[in-house]
Protein backbone atom coordinates (compact mmCIF):
# COMPACT_ATOMS: atom_id res chain seq x y z
CA UNK A 1 0.00 0.00 0.00
CA UNK A 2 2.80 2.37 0.75
CA UNK A 3 4.72 1.46 -2.22
CA UNK A 4 1.35 2.21 -4.30
CA UNK A 5 1.05 5.68 -2.70
CA UNK A 6 4.75 6.16 -3.30
CA UNK A 7 4.15 5.62 -6.90
CA UNK A 8 0.72 7.86 -6.97
CA UNK A 9 2.43 11.41 -5.33
CA UNK A 10 5.32 10.92 -7.90
CA UNK A 11 3.29 10.12 -11.05
CA UNK A 12 4.35 12.14 -13.63
CA UNK A 13 1.09 13.33 -14.50
CA UNK A 14 0.75 14.75 -11.60
CA UNK A 15 4.16 17.20 -11.16
CA UNK A 16 5.05 17.26 -15.45
CA UNK A 17 3.38 18.51 -18.34
CA UNK A 18 1.68 16.11 -21.19
CA UNK A 19 4.18 14.23 -22.60
CA UNK A 20 7.17 14.31 -20.79
CA UNK A 21 8.29 11.68 -17.76
CA UNK A 22 10.56 11.72 -15.20
CA UNK A 23 12.24 9.86 -18.02
CA UNK A 24 13.02 13.27 -19.67
CA UNK A 25 14.50 14.73 -16.95
CA UNK A 26 17.14 12.76 -16.50
CA UNK A 27 20.71 13.98 -16.46
CA UNK A 28 22.48 13.81 -20.30
CA UNK A 29 25.18 15.90 -22.06
CA UNK A 30 25.56 19.38 -20.30
CA UNK A 31 22.26 19.49 -18.81
CA UNK A 32 21.84 18.35 -14.81
CA UNK A 33 18.02 19.18 -13.60
CA UNK A 34 16.72 19.25 -10.48
CA UNK A 35 15.75 15.87 -8.58
CA UNK A 36 13.88 15.13 -5.13
CA UNK A 37 17.04 13.46 -3.97
CA UNK A 38 18.68 17.43 -3.68
CA UNK A 39 16.47 18.60 -1.13
CA UNK A 40 18.26 16.12 1.60
CA UNK A 41 21.64 18.55 1.69
CA UNK A 42 18.77 20.96 3.52
CA UNK A 43 18.83 19.38 6.67
CA UNK A 44 22.78 19.68 7.11
CA UNK A 45 22.84 23.04 6.48
CA UNK A 46 19.92 23.79 8.50
CA UNK A 47 22.29 22.41 11.50
CA UNK A 48 24.77 24.01 10.25
CA UNK A 49 22.82 27.23 10.60
CA UNK A 50 22.17 26.82 14.05
CA UNK A 51 26.14 26.41 15.06
CA UNK A 52 26.40 29.50 13.06
CA UNK A 53 23.33 30.91 14.80
CA UNK A 54 24.76 30.90 18.06
CA UNK A 55 28.51 31.48 17.46
CA UNK A 56 27.01 34.91 16.09
CA UNK A 57 24.62 35.89 18.96
CA UNK A 58 27.67 35.44 20.91
CA UNK A 59 30.34 37.15 19.57
CA UNK A 60 28.63 39.81 17.61
CA UNK A 61 24.52 40.42 18.45
CA UNK A 62 25.24 40.46 22.02
CA UNK A 63 28.35 43.09 21.72
CA UNK A 64 26.07 45.06 19.30
CA UNK A 65 23.20 44.79 21.50
CA UNK A 66 25.46 46.94 24.00
CA UNK A 67 27.03 48.70 21.73
CA UNK A 68 23.30 50.05 20.40
CA UNK A 69 22.45 50.52 24.26
CA UNK A 70 20.09 47.61 24.97
CA UNK A 71 19.86 47.11 28.08
CA UNK A 72 17.03 44.45 30.04
CA UNK A 73 14.52 45.65 33.06
CA UNK A 74 15.61 45.05 36.39
CA UNK A 75 13.45 41.84 37.40
CA UNK A 76 12.51 41.03 41.23
CA UNK A 77 12.82 37.01 41.65
CA UNK A 78 10.48 35.72 42.83
CA UNK A 79 10.84 33.78 46.28
CA UNK A 80 12.01 30.00 46.96
CA UNK A 81 8.64 28.21 47.61
CA UNK A 82 8.84 24.60 46.42
CA UNK A 83 4.51 24.55 46.46
CA UNK A 84 4.29 27.58 44.54
CA UNK A 85 6.82 26.26 41.78
CA UNK A 86 5.04 23.21 41.52
CA UNK A 87 1.80 24.53 41.24
CA UNK A 88 3.38 27.03 38.56
CA UNK A 89 4.80 24.42 35.99
CA UNK A 90 2.54 21.63 36.49
CA UNK A 91 -1.18 23.64 36.77
CA UNK A 92 -1.12 26.81 35.81
CA UNK A 93 0.47 30.49 35.45
CA UNK A 94 -2.39 32.43 36.63
CA UNK A 95 -4.03 30.52 39.45
CA UNK A 96 -7.69 31.45 40.34
CA UNK A 97 -8.91 32.92 43.33
CA UNK A 98 -10.14 29.58 45.13
CA UNK A 99 -6.05 28.04 44.20
CA UNK A 100 -4.93 31.14 45.87
CA UNK A 101 -6.32 30.57 49.36
CA UNK A 102 -5.05 26.80 48.79
CA UNK A 103 -1.88 28.14 48.09
CA UNK A 104 -1.69 30.32 50.59
CA UNK A 105 -2.13 27.41 53.34
CA UNK A 106 -0.08 25.43 51.78
CA UNK A 107 3.24 27.83 51.13
CA UNK A 108 2.59 29.48 54.69
CA UNK A 109 2.05 33.04 52.39
CA UNK A 110 -0.92 35.42 52.58
CA UNK A 111 -3.55 35.57 49.82
CA UNK A 112 -1.17 38.83 48.38
CA UNK A 113 2.35 37.36 48.82
CA UNK A 114 0.94 34.18 46.54
CA UNK A 115 -0.59 36.97 44.01
CA UNK A 116 2.88 38.83 44.35
CA UNK A 117 4.67 35.41 43.89
CA UNK A 118 3.15 34.49 40.67
CA UNK A 119 3.25 37.76 38.90
CA UNK A 120 7.08 38.00 39.73
CA UNK A 121 7.58 34.29 38.48
CA UNK A 122 5.94 35.05 35.16
CA UNK A 123 8.19 38.30 34.60
CA UNK A 124 10.96 35.97 35.21
CA UNK A 125 9.89 33.65 32.51
CA UNK A 126 9.30 36.85 29.61
CA UNK A 127 12.07 37.13 27.37
CA UNK A 128 14.57 39.52 27.98
CA UNK A 129 15.23 42.56 25.38
CA UNK A 130 18.29 41.39 24.83
CA UNK A 131 17.54 38.08 23.63
CA UNK A 132 14.81 39.38 21.04
CA UNK A 133 17.43 41.64 19.71
CA UNK A 134 20.04 38.93 18.84
CA UNK A 135 16.77 36.79 17.08
CA UNK A 136 16.10 40.17 15.05
CA UNK A 137 19.65 40.61 14.24
CA UNK A 138 20.26 37.03 13.50
CA UNK A 139 17.02 37.35 10.58
CA UNK A 140 18.38 40.59 9.76
CA UNK A 141 21.67 39.39 8.42
CA UNK A 142 20.08 36.12 6.81
CA UNK A 143 18.27 38.28 4.89
CA UNK A 144 20.05 40.73 3.80
CA UNK A 145 22.87 38.89 2.76
CA UNK A 146 19.88 36.83 1.19
CA UNK A 147 18.60 39.09 -0.64
CA UNK A 148 22.26 41.14 -2.16
CA UNK A 149 23.31 37.10 -3.04
CA UNK A 150 19.81 36.51 -4.56
CA UNK A 151 20.29 40.11 -6.84
CA UNK A 152 23.90 38.90 -7.72
CA UNK A 153 22.71 35.58 -9.35
CA UNK A 154 19.83 36.72 -10.92
CA UNK A 155 20.94 39.91 -12.29
CA UNK A 156 22.64 38.63 -15.48
CA UNK A 157 20.02 35.77 -16.17
CA UNK A 158 17.64 36.54 -18.94
CA UNK A 159 14.53 35.95 -17.08
CA UNK A 160 15.16 38.21 -14.67
CA UNK A 161 14.28 40.94 -17.46
CA UNK A 162 11.96 39.18 -19.86
CA UNK A 163 9.61 36.98 -17.92
CA UNK A 164 8.89 35.21 -21.23
CA UNK A 165 12.49 32.99 -20.55
CA UNK A 166 10.97 31.87 -17.36
CA UNK A 167 9.36 28.93 -19.38
CA UNK A 168 11.30 28.57 -22.57
CA UNK A 169 12.05 24.66 -22.72
CA UNK A 170 10.05 24.27 -19.52
CA UNK A 171 10.68 21.71 -17.85
CA UNK A 172 13.44 21.20 -19.67
CA UNK A 173 15.92 23.91 -18.30
CA UNK A 174 18.94 22.92 -16.61
CA UNK A 175 19.92 23.35 -13.49
CA UNK A 176 22.81 26.01 -12.96
CA UNK A 177 24.74 25.99 -9.44
CA UNK A 178 24.10 29.12 -8.38
CA UNK A 179 20.24 28.31 -8.36
CA UNK A 180 20.89 24.89 -6.51
CA UNK A 181 22.87 26.69 -3.44
CA UNK A 182 20.41 29.68 -3.78
CA UNK A 183 17.65 27.23 -3.28
CA UNK A 184 19.53 25.02 -0.74
CA UNK A 185 20.80 27.93 2.07
CA UNK A 186 16.94 29.49 1.55
CA UNK A 187 15.42 26.10 2.64
CA UNK A 188 17.93 25.06 4.76
CA UNK A 189 17.52 28.68 6.55
CA UNK A 190 13.41 27.83 7.46
CA UNK A 191 14.29 24.53 8.16
CA UNK A 192 16.72 25.74 11.05
CA UNK A 193 13.65 28.55 11.76
CA UNK A 194 11.37 25.46 12.05
CA UNK A 195 13.98 23.46 14.61
CA UNK A 196 14.27 26.52 17.01
CA UNK A 197 10.89 27.97 17.22
CA UNK A 198 10.09 26.19 20.17
CA UNK A 199 13.10 27.50 21.81
CA UNK A 200 13.07 31.00 20.69
CA UNK A 201 10.59 33.98 21.49
CA UNK A 202 7.27 32.56 22.08
CA UNK A 203 5.32 35.38 20.20
CA UNK A 204 1.01 35.25 20.15
CA UNK A 205 1.12 34.09 16.71
CA UNK A 206 3.00 30.79 17.90
CA UNK A 207 1.31 28.78 15.62
CA UNK A 208 0.38 31.11 12.74
CA UNK A 209 4.36 31.38 12.53
CA UNK A 210 4.75 27.53 12.69
CA UNK A 211 2.42 26.55 9.87
CA UNK A 212 4.52 29.56 7.97
CA UNK A 213 7.51 28.19 8.26
CA UNK A 214 5.97 24.60 7.38
CA UNK A 215 4.23 26.21 3.97
CA UNK A 216 7.08 27.93 3.26
CA UNK A 217 9.16 24.42 3.17
CA UNK A 218 6.72 22.56 1.06
CA UNK A 219 6.47 25.27 -1.42
CA UNK A 220 10.17 25.63 -1.75
CA UNK A 221 10.73 21.55 -2.17
CA UNK A 222 7.40 21.32 -4.35
CA UNK A 223 9.06 24.24 -7.03
CA UNK A 224 12.01 22.26 -6.97
CA UNK A 225 10.98 18.90 -7.53
CA UNK A 226 8.90 20.28 -10.06
CA UNK A 227 11.82 22.19 -11.87
CA UNK A 228 9.88 25.53 -11.30
CA UNK A 229 13.85 26.84 -10.41
CA UNK A 230 13.75 30.16 -12.53
CA UNK A 231 10.07 31.40 -11.27
CA UNK A 232 11.08 30.25 -7.95
CA UNK A 233 14.34 32.18 -7.80
CA UNK A 234 12.61 35.25 -8.42
CA UNK A 235 9.98 34.38 -6.06
CA UNK A 236 12.86 34.35 -3.20
CA UNK A 237 14.42 37.28 -4.31
CA UNK A 238 11.15 39.43 -3.96
CA UNK A 239 10.09 37.76 -0.31
CA UNK A 240 13.45 38.86 0.56
CA UNK A 241 13.49 42.19 -0.49
CA UNK A 242 11.62 43.84 2.37
CA UNK A 243 11.80 41.17 5.75
CA UNK A 244 15.37 42.90 6.58
CA UNK A 245 14.02 46.29 6.90
CA UNK A 246 11.12 44.66 9.03
CA UNK A 247 14.10 43.06 11.01
CA UNK A 248 16.18 46.09 11.58
CA UNK A 249 13.01 47.90 12.42
CA UNK A 250 12.41 45.47 15.26
CA UNK A 251 16.52 45.75 16.30
CA UNK A 252 16.36 49.63 16.98
CA UNK A 253 12.48 49.08 18.62
CA UNK A 254 14.69 46.99 20.76
CA UNK A 255 17.46 49.76 21.60
CA UNK A 256 14.70 52.41 21.87
CA UNK A 257 15.89 54.30 18.91
CA UNK A 258 12.09 54.96 18.36
CA UNK A 259 12.84 57.45 15.32
CA UNK A 260 14.88 55.30 13.52
CA UNK A 261 12.52 52.33 14.37
CA UNK A 262 9.36 54.41 12.51
CA UNK A 263 11.77 55.26 9.82
CA UNK A 264 12.94 52.01 8.67
CA UNK A 265 9.51 50.93 9.54
CA UNK A 266 7.60 53.17 6.79
CA UNK A 267 10.83 51.82 4.69
CA UNK A 268 9.37 48.56 5.11
CA UNK A 269 5.95 49.14 4.16
CA UNK A 270 6.81 50.76 0.95
CA UNK A 271 9.12 47.92 -0.31
CA UNK A 272 6.58 45.52 0.76
CA UNK A 273 3.53 47.07 -0.86
CA UNK A 274 6.34 47.36 -4.13
CA UNK A 275 6.90 43.95 -4.22
CA UNK A 276 4.35 42.03 -3.40
CA UNK A 277 1.53 44.14 -4.38
CA UNK A 278 2.73 45.38 -7.38
CA UNK A 279 5.96 43.60 -8.48
CA UNK A 280 4.97 39.90 -7.75
CA UNK A 281 0.96 40.07 -9.00
CA UNK A 282 2.54 41.88 -12.20
CA UNK A 283 4.84 39.25 -12.97
CA UNK A 284 2.46 36.80 -11.95
CA UNK A 285 0.19 38.19 -14.55
CA UNK A 286 3.25 38.36 -17.35
CA UNK A 287 3.96 34.95 -16.91
CA UNK A 288 0.32 34.15 -17.56
CA UNK A 289 0.37 35.68 -20.62
CA UNK A 290 3.06 34.47 -21.69
CA UNK A 291 1.64 30.62 -21.03
CA UNK A 292 -1.61 31.10 -22.84
CA UNK A 293 -2.80 28.79 -25.24
CA UNK A 294 -1.40 29.28 -29.05
CA UNK A 295 -3.03 27.80 -32.57
CA UNK A 296 -2.96 24.21 -32.46
CA UNK A 297 -5.37 22.77 -34.82
CA UNK A 298 -6.57 25.45 -37.77
CA UNK A 299 -9.50 24.13 -39.52
CA UNK A 300 -11.33 24.60 -42.66
CA UNK A 301 -14.11 26.22 -43.61
CA UNK A 302 -16.82 23.86 -44.68
CA UNK A 303 -20.20 24.16 -45.67
CA UNK A 304 -21.87 23.01 -42.92
CA UNK A 305 -22.21 26.84 -41.09
CA UNK A 306 -24.02 27.18 -37.62
CA UNK A 307 -27.70 27.73 -37.48
CA UNK A 308 -27.08 31.45 -38.07
CA UNK A 309 -26.31 30.38 -41.65
CA UNK A 310 -23.04 32.95 -41.94
CA UNK A 311 -19.43 31.33 -41.09
CA UNK A 312 -17.93 33.00 -37.88
CA UNK A 313 -14.39 34.05 -38.10
CA UNK A 314 -11.80 31.25 -36.94
CA UNK A 315 -9.24 32.36 -34.33
CA UNK A 316 -8.05 29.25 -33.48
CA UNK A 317 -9.28 25.73 -32.89
CA UNK A 318 -8.23 22.90 -30.72
CA UNK A 319 -9.27 19.17 -31.46
CA UNK A 320 -10.38 17.02 -28.34
CA UNK A 321 -11.16 13.36 -29.72
CA UNK A 322 -13.77 11.59 -27.55
CA UNK A 323 -16.28 8.32 -27.52
CA UNK A 324 -18.80 9.99 -25.50
CA UNK A 325 -22.43 10.83 -27.15
CA UNK A 326 -22.71 14.40 -26.76
CA UNK A 327 -24.02 15.06 -30.21
CA UNK A 328 -27.60 16.45 -29.82
CA UNK A 329 -29.04 14.43 -32.45
CA UNK A 330 -28.28 11.11 -30.32
CA UNK A 331 -25.04 10.16 -33.20
CA UNK A 332 -21.77 8.80 -31.76
CA UNK A 333 -19.24 11.48 -31.59
CA UNK A 334 -15.40 10.80 -32.59
CA UNK A 335 -14.00 14.06 -32.31
CA UNK A 336 -14.76 17.30 -30.86
CA UNK A 337 -13.68 20.84 -32.10
CA UNK A 338 -13.44 23.44 -29.77
CA UNK A 339 -12.90 26.69 -31.82
CA UNK A 340 -12.89 30.28 -30.72
CA UNK A 341 -14.47 32.98 -32.12
CA UNK A 342 -14.67 36.44 -32.38
CA UNK A 343 -16.91 37.13 -29.31
CA UNK A 344 -18.38 34.02 -29.14
CA UNK A 345 -17.61 30.10 -29.39
CA UNK A 346 -18.68 27.43 -31.72
CA UNK A 347 -18.49 23.71 -31.07
CA UNK A 348 -17.97 21.73 -34.45
CA UNK A 349 -19.22 18.14 -34.49
CA UNK A 350 -17.33 15.33 -36.27
CA UNK A 351 -19.74 12.24 -36.34
CA UNK A 352 -19.57 8.87 -38.25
Amino acid sequence: MLQAAYDYFWWHRLWLPENLTWADLEDKDDFVYAKASDLYISIPLAFLFLVLRYIFEIHVATPLAKVLGVKDKVKLRAAHSPVLETFYKSCSKHPKQSDLENLSRASKFTVRQVERWFRRRRNQDRPSLQKKFREASWRFIFYLVAFIAGMAVLVDKPWFHDLRYVWTDFPKQSMLPSQYWYYMIELGFYWSLLFRVAFDVKRKDFQEQIIHHVATIVLISFSWCANYIRVGTLVLAIHDASDFFLESAKMFNYAGWKETCNNLFVVFAFVFIITRIIIFPFCWKKMQEVTKTKLTFPMKMRRSSPRTGQYPTVIQCKTITTTKQIDPGGRPVAALTLCFLRKQYWLHYSHY
